[in-house]
């Protein structure tokens, strides 16, 4: 995750409350989404960003998770993901996905 993108999640969480905030990523390999992941919830593994030391706790999906997947209008998903989908180790994803959750989501 980019440093930018490291500083808009802080300031929303710092705005609106860690609780109230679901982070969606798009990453196309389960470890990119993973080092995504675990940056909003147990801060940046890097040591580059904003999230440095910054424990969120964040909500976080892989938009092609059945949790996300469901929340989409079946047509709008279809349209602008299922093509992405069908190249994807999805169930990659979504293993390292959880895996993140269980161990750094507070919410």
């Amino acid at each position: 995750m980019d440093l930018e993108n490291q500083k808009r999640v802080k300031e929303f969480a710092e705005q609106l409350g860690a609780e109230n905030i679901v982070v969606v990523l798009g990453a196309a390999e389960g470890e990119a989404a993973g080092l995504a992941a675990e940056t909003v919830t147990a801060g940046d593994p890097t040591f580059a960003g904003p999230l440095t030391g910054v424990q969120l706790g964040l909500k976080v999906y892989h938009i092609c998770e059945e949790e996300m997947k469901s929340e989409v209008d079946a047509a709008v998903y279809e349209e602008q993901i299922s093509m992405m989908e069908m190249v994807l180790d999805v169930d990659d994803i979504a293993n390292e996905m959880q895996a993140i959750r269980n161990e750094h989501t507070k919410f």
